[in-house]
């Protein structure tokens, strides 16, 4: 039996996965709209490009105007698909103990089933990804998304109560059980589990509380949180209770990372009410790091702090605030598939 690992996401990467905006509230309804979903999409996309081999999955029919967006270099690869936030519907790629691909292949509902997504198409993409990829396929009848598991590459892995323990995910589910098939799937052998996730994200286009945009691994040894400074915002409880949680477990496993705090825009609500914005949504791949950035006075400060944890890489902003006004940011659009030996 092989033994399967997620590795870190800062681990040499063959490709980076995308999908193209299609349809929905993702895409917009006016001109604008679209423009807007199809150009920040395409941004995350292009930067990338210059740094490693990128795949972007694109619905039948949109060939054509995928093709004006996206750097030539970038492949592409039809498939039909709902949505475009390929870090939840695509596979979480793995690495085997005899050093072969794996990509886990979740089920996926839609997010807990929300009135407002449709799934019918793309709860065949980690299938469809992972066959383009050459992976082993590694089915799992837990319902989870890759925006719900930040890992450190040793078997840590920060997980959410309102995620993987969600009613309607995973209806009669244990958190033994949730464990268990985390550590036959990704080799997860110690559990963060954080209690929630961020005000916004539990509203009507949330994810009830994805651990993408509470916290990351920036190494084994240091763990990037969210932090939200303005005490009129609901965030900066949550914010605070995130992080002794995350003291104390470090307490109980006798872990000696470091905890930074990455604190949030200045900006605290936009037209729909609080935001969720995160720096910590970001995606790391060779060489360079793709961020979030919100022209916000906080944007260069989060940036410093990005280039301080992750020497060596180039950080690059791209302004996600699209991307966060549909539900997500640029770690949910993308998903790593790692180099092997």
């Amino acid at each position: 039996m092989t033994t399967w690992r997620m590795p870190i996401e800062g681990h040499e990467q063959e490709r980076l996965w995308l999908a193209w905006p299609t349809s929905g509230y993702t895409l917009g309804e006016t001109e604008a709209e679209v423009e807007e979903a199809r150009s920040t999409w395409a941004a995350v996309a292009n930067a990338a490009s210059e740094h490693e081999a990128v795949t972007v999955v694109v619905n039948p029919g949109d060939e054509a105007v995928a093709a004006r967006y996206l750097a030539g270099q970038i492949d592409r690869i039809v498939a039909p698909l709902d949505d475009a936030w390929m870090r939840d519907i695509g596979p979480s790629f793995v690495i085997g103990d005899d050093g072969r691909l794996g990509a886990v292949n979740y089920v996926f509902n839609g997010w807990g089933g929300q009135d407002w997504a449709s799934w019918e198409h793309d709860q065949h993409i980690g299938r469809i990804v992972a066959e383009a990829a050459g992976a082993e396929l590694i089915d799992s009848q837990m319902t989870n998304e890759g925006g719900g598991i930040q890992v450190d590459g040793t078997g840590r892995v920060v997980v959410t109560k309102t995620v993987q323990l969600d009613p309607g995910r995973n209806p009669g589910w244990s958190q033994e059980q949730v464990e268990a098939e985390l550590q036959r799937t990704i080799g997860a052998e110690s559990f963060l589990w954080l209690p929630r996730g961020l005000t916004r994200d539990h509203e009507t286009f949330g994810t009830r509380g994805h651990s993408d945009i509470l916290a990351a691994f920036t190494t084994p040894d240091v763990l990037l949180m969210h932090q939200q400074n303005a005490t009129s915002h609901p965030d900066h409880e949550i914010a605070r209770t995130n992080r002794r949680v995350a003291e104390q477990y470090r307490t109980d496993t006798s872990a000696h990372f470091e905890i930074i705090d990455m604190p949030a825009p200045a900006a605290l609500r936009d037209a729909e009410g609080f935001v969720d914005y995160s720096y910590i949504n970001h995606v790391v791949i060779n060489g360079a790091v793709l961020a979030c950035a919100f022209d916000d006075p906080a944007d260069e400060r989060a940036l410093a702090i990005l280039r301080e944890v992750y020497p060596g890489r180039t950080v690059i902003g791209i302004d996600a605030r699209p991307l966060f006004a549909r539900g997500g940011g640029i770690h949910c659009i993308t998903q790593q598939q790692p180099k092997t030996a």
